[in-house]
């Protein structure tokens, strides 16, 4: 019986604002988290993944490489964000290149369990739980569906 290789990661090499709170477990690794953010349990932050101000990011949360949150938003629990579309056919396993980059606006709500694939959401835009946003949202609204559609102007 041969024994596993065992990896660790914890909080490595993150750039943290004041006041930033972080509820372990957690692994954040290589990210900047900005002023007054709240990181909840069982949340992975991955390299290169800068997080506003005053940002909430719930428990069992996964932001991967090339996302960016602005500020005073709230990533509610399960939310997942996916940089690879797998325009392969399968992972892009060591082609980063294939990798694409999300950004999400200020002051954006994201629901529970909320798939999030490389796409821009504006500022003031709502997100419904279980949502799955496959296009960029260009105007404040609230959202929701598979693919996520515009339901209210705000």
């Amino acid at each position: 019986m041969n024994d596993p290789e065992l990896r660790t990661i914890g909080i490595v090499d993150v750039e943290f604002g004041q006041n930033v709170t972080v509820v372990q477990p957690v692994n954040l690794y290589g990210c900047q988290i900005d002023d007054e953010s709240f990181i909840g349990p069982f949340v992975e932050i991955q390299n290169g993944v800068k997080v506003g101000k005053r940002c909430r990011i719930q428990s069992h949360a996964f932001i991967c490489e090339l996302v960016t949150i602005g500020d005073d938003c709230f990533i509610s629990h399960g939310v997942m964000f996916i940089n690879d579309l797998f325009v392969m056919g399968g992972p892009a396993a060591g082609s980063k290149d294939l990798w694409r980059s999300t950004k999400i606006g200020n002051r954006v709500s994201i629901g529970s369990n909320a798939t999030i694939l490389p796409i821009t959401i504006c500022d003031h835009a709502v997100i419904g739980a279980g949502s799955v946003v496959t296009k960029n949202i260009t105007q404040s609204g609230i959202y929701a569906g598979n693919p996520a559609r515009l339901l209210r102007r705000l």
